[in-house]
């Protein structure tokens, strides 16, 4: 996933040396679909296992947002997202095993923005994130189930490419940190509307 936040920065930056001067800030609300990779994992060190767990998925949802311009060429922003995750850890030691499965997440965050030419933007992110878990445990034959929301932080890095009218594209590569050591990289492609 480095390789593909190295890849988005490269290509923006290089977009805006093409065409630097006309390049404008963005301002105004947005909403947006979302879908990409999401990887879950948990490190069970904290329960005495010498285990970590990853799990790959689908992540998709919806965001909105609206960005105040603060010069020629940046702008600041708010952000709200809600998604849904495929992305379930299984962990399993004999007859006992454990699932964790991730359901809905909430964010909320800011973010700024620096327009690099006409049509492209690139922006930093990060904010409070609150996902559910849910947990089905089986041991000694005994199996009980439990859910909880999980607080945590998020930090993004993203690209948006504008396609013609109010219309745009992009990429977002995010790393997400939630409390009892359960974590997430997402990788996500965005179609939104700017009003």
């Amino acid at each position: 996933m480095k390789k593909f936040a190295a890849i988005l920065v490269a290509g923006v930056a290089f977009a805006g040396l093409a065409t630097p001067a006309s390049a404008a800030a963005v301002s105004g609300a947005r909403v947006e679909a979302l879908v990409g990779w999401d990887r879950a994992s948990v490190d069970f060190d904290a329960f005495g296992l010498d285990d970590d767990v990853n799990s790959d998925g689908i992540v998709f949802g919806i965001g909105a947002g609206y960005d105040f311009a603060i010069g020629q060429s940046a702008s600041i922003g708010i952000d709200v997202e809600a998604t849904e995750s495929s992305a379930d850890l299984e962990l399993v030691d004999g007859a006992d095993s454990a699932e964790i499965s991730v359901g809905r997440d909430l964010y909320a965050g800011g973010r700024v923005t620096f327009a690099v030419s006409p049509r492209t933007n690139i922006y930093l992110k990060a904010g409070y994130t609150n996902a559910r878990i849910s947990a089905r445990v089986t041991d000694s034959g005994v199996t009980e189930r439990d859910s909880a929301n999980g607080d945590g932080i998020r930090g993004g890095i993203g690209a948006q490419f504008a396609l013609g009218g109010n219309a745009y594209v992009g990429g977002e590569y995010r790393y997400s940190n939630y409390e009892a050591d359960f974590s997430r990289h997402q990788a996500v492609a965005t179609l939104g509307f700017r009003f």
